[in-house]
Formats: structure tokens, C-alpha cells, sequence
């Protein structure tokens, strides 16, 4: 049998991170290991899907149901079959793919088929907040090529003309969270495009996609939230030109792939995001990003503190993870 650990952590921002739904002062992770009685042991973070009501604890009690399952041959399928999309799966699904790795001494890279690993280029993320905070966010932020910058109903353009101002040589994507509606969208658009915005993320509620059938915007529109797994790409093709995979919403790394490789058989481009959390949770997400046009796992970024053996930051640019840490 393989033995589980679970303890619930909280992780405290450098300072409030404020989007259109709510203002965020500490991230709540669920820490999973998995042991296997030859003493390999494989972790995982997860930190869930929030607005859809999960917690450390929810994720937890997901988990400890499944313990007489979780035996010495246990697959990522049959996890898929025992567990919906969501942080539970992830959190399990990411702990074993860490686990075969140490079994066997062979990274997880190789195991899903890519040549090596690069470096890759995030996404640095800007919350909202009042002009002086949002000026003071964007010059501290300078040495980050890509900035993604949360929006709402009504801090929007004079967001982005701020940001602008204050760096002038940023590429620049929107994060809207579901707050706008489609008379609003029509609207901002050009004016986003005029400022030299590359992509709006995820700008209506989930279950309204269908209002975009016929539109034909003049930047690239990304389903965040209205994107879960392989079963919500229905309807979002033909409606998105992207989708944000992140693992806590489709319930893992196993997950994750399958659903890019979709997703490109429906002509989407990838976007890879996070929930906020530690390096542990973004190293796993580093392997979809290999093959993402965007990449925003900037989570430890906007933390106090870290994990031993964390991911390494250069001016927006990701290194591999090390063994130590993950995969």
C-alpha cells in the first residue's frame, strides 16, 4: 500500500492581491506525500478552486475517503475514475507522478515524451488597487517583459494606460475574473487593442460563453473559469481563441496534457495559469508549459516565502525545477 500525509498551510502574499471577486492575504494549500514502503515519497501542492468552494480541509476530506484505494499499483487513470476534476485529483495525481519518479529515477519530463526542459517566460501578475498602488506596481515590475493585469467593471483602460505610462515596453494581457458583460467587452476592446493589450482573459461569467457566438473580436479572448477539463471544451471552442489550463481545475498534470492535446485538435492556443501557492505547485505546471503560447506562474512571486529547493526567477524567465523539489 501506498501511505498518504496531508497537512492544510497557509502561505502569506507580500501584500493584498485584489481581482474583481475578492482580495487575497494568505493562500491556503493542501500539502500531500505519498510513500511507498521503499521510503520514496512523492509531494504535491494544491490549492483548489475557491470560488467553487474548495478549502485545504474539502480537498482533504476528498483524499482520506480514497485511502484504501491508494494501492502500490495505482494509476493516474484509475485516480481519474475515483475523483472529479479539482484540487483533490490534482494534489494526488501530481504527488504520484513525483513518487514514479523517484521509483524510478526517471524525471517525469521523459516520461511524457519531451527532448528536454527549457526555460520559460512568465507572466508577472498586477492586482488591482488605487492609482498609486497600481503606478507603483508597474514600475517595481519593469524587469518583467509579460504583465498580466486584473481588471473589473469599472478599473479597466485607465488601468492599462497607467501601466502603460509607468512601462512602456511591457507586452500586456487582461484578466476581467467574469466581471464584465458583452456590451462591455464590445466596447473595450478596440480601445484595449489601441494600448497595445495582446489577450483578454476570461471577460464574461461562466455559462454565458454562447454570447460570443458571432463575435468576431479584435484581440484574442482566453476562457479561464468557463474552462475546466476535456468535457468544457465544447463550449468554448469556436467561442475562445485560448484556454488557461491550470491543474487545480482539471484535477492534475495527467489531465492537464490531455486536454492541451485537445484543446489543439480544436484549434486553441495554451495558456498555462496557477491558483497562487508555492513552487511545488507550479513545477508540475512547468511541464505544460513547454508547449504554452502563455505561461503565468508567477505564484511564489507574489508570496513571502518559499519552498526549499524553489523554482529560480530571472527577470520573468523560469528555470527547470530541480529533482529536490518536484518531478
Amino acid at each position: 500500500m501506498i501511505s498518504c500525509q496531508m497537512r492544510a498551510e497557509r502561505w502569506e502574499m507580500i501584500e493584498p492581491f485584489e481581482i474583481s471577486r475578492e482580495v487575497i492575504t494568505h493562500q491556503p494549500v493542501l500539502l500531500l506525500c505519498l510513500h511507498d514502503s521503499q521510503g520514496h515519497t512523492g509531494r504535491a501542492e494544491a490549492a483548489g478552486i475557491d470560488y467553487d468552494g474548495e478549502t485545504p480541509e474539502s480537498m482533504s476530506e476528498q483524499v482520506t475517503a480514497l485511502l484504501p484505494r491508494l494501492t502500490d499499483d495505482l494509476t493516474h487513470q484509475a485516480l481519474a475514475d475515483l475523483l472529479p476534476a479539482g484540487g483533490a485529483r490534482n494534489a494526488l495525481d501530481c504527488a504520484l507522478w513525483d513518487l514514479r519518479a523517484k521509483q524510478t529515477g526517471v524525471p517525469v519530463w521523459q516520461t511524457i515524451g519531451l527532448p528536454s526542459l527549457k526555460p520559460v517566460m512568465t507572466a508577472y501578475t498586477l492586482g488591482l488597487g488605487d492609482e498609486a498602488t497600481t503606478r507603483r506596481k508597474a514600475r517595481e515590475a519593469r524587469h518583467y517583459p509579460l504583465l498580466k493585469l486584473k481588471v473589473d467593471t469599472r478599473r479597466h483602460l485607465d488601468v492599462v494606460r497607467m501601466v502603460r505610462q509607468e512601462h512602456p515596453s511591457a507586452r500586456l494581457v487582461v484578466d476581467a475574473n467574469q466581471s464584465w458583460s458583452l456590451d462591455l467587452l464590445k466596447a473595450l476592446l478596440p480601445q484595449l487593442k489601441a494600448l497595445g493589450v495582446e489577450m483578454v482573459e476570461q471577460p464574461l461569467p461562466v455559462g454565458m460563453d454562447a454570447v460570443l457566438d458571432g463575435l468576431h473580436p479584435v484581440l484574442p479572448l482566453a476562457a479561464d473559469e468557463s474552462c475546466t477539463d476535456r468535457a468544457s471544451l465544447a463550449q468554448i471552442a469556436g467561442r475562445y481563441s485560448h484556454i488557461n489550463i491550470k491543474l487545480d481545475k482539471c484535477g492534475g498534470l495527467t489531465e492537464a496534457l490531455a486536454l492541451a492535446d485537445a484543446a489543439q485538435q480544436h484549434g486553441l492556443g495554451l495558456m498555462v495559469g496557477n491558483m497562487c501557492g508555492t513552487s511545488l505547485a507550479m513545477a508540475p505546471a512547468f511541464m505544460l508549459a513547454q508547449r504554452c503560447d502563455y505561461v503565468d506562474l508567477d505564484g511564489p512571486l507574489l508570496q513571502k516565502l518559499d519552498r526549499s529547493s524553489p523554482l529560480r526567477f530571472h527577470q520573468g524567465l523560469i528555470d527547470p525545477p530541480e529533482a529536490a523539489l518536484w518531478g
